[in-house]
């Protein structure tokens, strides 16, 4: 066993310097029983998914609205300008993490699905549609 990894009753224990040590220097390895679990920051985690990107192809329709496609998820919207439909995108990739996450042991295990779970966990990271809309890329 790794040197930097924890027993969960000794990690129980100090619980609150555990917390604290995290938040303001590393993630803790942490062993129970057969579990083993990572205990991150939000930063550390925005900062591991960093290279997670949202990409969308941009298709301007007939009646000169917006549709993008997001590459990594099977979800698409229409909106007036790029700027709203980058927004409407962002708001429908957050409703998806959400309904991910709360069915989280069924889609984390789905063929179709399980690769989203670094998207989804990104997402709800972001914690907004607006901040989303921010990180999609037009391929």
């Amino acid at each position: 066993m790794l040197m930097i990894v924890e027993q969960a009753t000794a990690v129980r224990k100090e619980w609150s310097s555990v917390c604290d040590s995290v938040v303001r220097e590393k993630p803790h390895f942490i062993k129970r029983t057969r579990d083993e679990l990572i205990l991150s920051s939000y930063e550390t985690m925005l900062s591991l998914l960093r290279g997670y990107h949202f990409t969308v192809s941009k298709c301007k329709e007939s009646d000169g609205s917006i549709s993008l496609s997001l590459h990594e998820m099977d979800i698409v919207v229409n909106g007036t300008t790029i700027e709203l439909a980058k927004e409407q995108m962002g708001e429908a990739i957050l409703e998806y993490a959400e309904e991910y996450y709360e069915n989280f042991a069924f889609y984390s295990h789905a063929p179709n699905r399980k690769d989203h779970v670094p998207y989804v966990m990104k997402a709800l990271l972001l914690r907004d549609g607006e901040s989303i809309g921010r990180e999609i890329v037009c391929a």
